[in-house]
């Protein structure tokens, strides 16, 4: 592990060379197609059309949800927070969690955690800390809690005494039921110190008035090899059982303590598409 001139840290002296699977459509290069990005290849573009062709609002949902991680990193980092690990993170793009939370506290610390090797080539975008501030990037999947936890990176920029924001933004619909995403979920909760702050969003049905359409994206992902497993309201507040949900509670991402934006303004909720919310840990 060698540390950039930005205090930031890098797995190894240069980009590390993995296989990237152009060939197979993954969850991360479809959305940042629906972002606007370029890091995607012919057969994520081929799915996610697929997919749009269906739900066109899939990519100012997607758009809206981003927006959603910073209003709630900006709020985290007005409460004092100055640590944060985001597991799912994605493919980098505009308003990456450092680039919200440091915009108000330079100091702060962000531990990034994704599995799609792309985002690991990528990480160098993720790295760009304040000089006041740090990164580090963890090649780990979110149900690998137990070396997401203790792994050195982690060690090294996270004080488990000190309050944590926990990110898991779009990340819990890809993990499907039997892989049991609430216990695992719980395993990082528990962690957590008083006073910290869960940040999450989750895609839903609950908002699409069209239930046939609803299904139809979930075989798209499905026949492209992604599983999709949308959640209702219900289902996703209990993804916050044991912490102190704050107002206005889950609400579609759009919903979430709006800033006037007027791409928000003009989407309807059953175009955001997921719900989000914010949660502390209790003292």
């Amino acid at each position: 592990m060698v540390e950039d001139a930005s205090g930031s840290e890098w797995p190894g002296d240069h980009a590390p060379s993995v296989d990237l699977r152009t060939d197979v459509p993954h969850s991360a290069r479809m959305y940042d197609f629906y972002l606007g990005g370029k890091d995607n290849f012919a057969a994520d573009r081929e799915a996610a059309a697929k997919v749009l062709e269906i739900f066109p609002d899939v990519a100012p949902g997607a758009r809206a949800n981003r927006r959603f991680l910073g209003r709630a990193v900006r709020f985290a980092a007005g409460l004092g927070i100055r640590q944060y690990v985001d597991i799912g993170t994605g493919i980098p793009a505009a308003g990456n969690t450092h680039e919200a939370a440091q915009s108000v506290a330079p100091e702060s610390r962000i531990v990034y955690v994704d599995n799609d090797p792309i985002v690991l080539t990528h990480a160098r975008a993720l790295l760009s800390s304040t000089p006041e501030g740090r990164t580090a990037y963890l090649d780990a999947d979110f149900r690998d809690h137990g070396r997401i936890l203790s792994a050195p990176e982690t060690a090294e920029l996270i004080d488990f005494t000190q309050p944590v924001a926990l990110l898991t933004v779009a990340l819990l619909h890809f993990v499907p039921d039997g892989d049991d995403p609430g216990g695992v979920l719980e395993r990082y909760k528990a962690v957590m110190p008083p006073r910290s702050v869960m940040i999450f969003s989750h895609a839903t049905t609950d908002l699409v008035d069209d239930s046939d359409e609803s299904q139809a994206v979930v075989r798209a992902y499905s026949g492209a090899g992604v599983g999709l497993t949308p959640r209702s309201r219900d289902r996703v507040t209990e993804f916050f059982t044991g912490w102190d949900l704050l107002d206005p509670g889950v609400v579609p991402v759009t919903d979430w303590r709006p800033d006037g934006n007027p791409d928000d303004a003009a989407l309807k909720a059953s175009q955001a598409g997921a719900f989000g919310g914010v949660a502390i840990k209790p003292a």
